[in-house]
């Protein structure tokens, strides 16, 4: 009989693993630093702070970023939650006044999105390992070409 509990026991915490939302790791404060790109050439090195909020049992967060160099500044949130195999959700930033939806996938520690507002477009591909992460966000034509940070989790 304590061969069958040990059994089972084993499977159920193998499903609670496979079940494991795409956004399990993230959870809590981050920090780093990184480069903006403006479109006119300009580069700007930033010190970046991000809370991550993870609900649903991994399948749902809320994130809050917040960039700044001497020069520029960015501070963004999102919420994005998983809808059977992809991403959905939406994100605002508040300094520039734009927002719009997100969408994409998540495959182990890599989250790829395609964030879209009225004005704005861009591919975001965050991943993560451990205690470190990296965020690069692509949008070419825009006044904020790409953006790649590199975080880690703050202790």
């Amino acid at each position: 009989m304590s061969a069958a509990v040990v059994l089972l026991s084993a499977a159920s915490g193998q499903a609670q693993q496979a079940a494991a939302g795409p956004f399990d790791n993230l959870n809590g404060s981050w920090s780093g630093s990184g480069i903006v790109n403006l479109r006119e050439g300009a580069k700007e090195r930033v010190r970046c702070k991000s809370n991550y909020v993870v609900k649903s049992g991994g399948f749902n967060v809320q994130l809050d970023l917040i960039c700044a160099s001497d020069a520029y500044k960015f501070d963004m949130s999102s919420n994005i939650v998983m809808q059977g195999e992809t991403l959905v959700g939406y994100w605002n930033e508040s300094t520039h006044r734009v927002a719009g939806k997100i969408v994409g996938r998540a495959n182990g520690g890599q989250i790829e999105v395609r964030a879209e507002g009225d004005t704005f477009t861009a591919l975001l591909s965050v991943n993560t390992h451990g205690d470190k992460q990296s965020l690069v966000m692509s949008s070419p034509g825009s006044k904020v070409e790409s953006v790649t940070i590199a975080l880690n989790r703050s202790k």
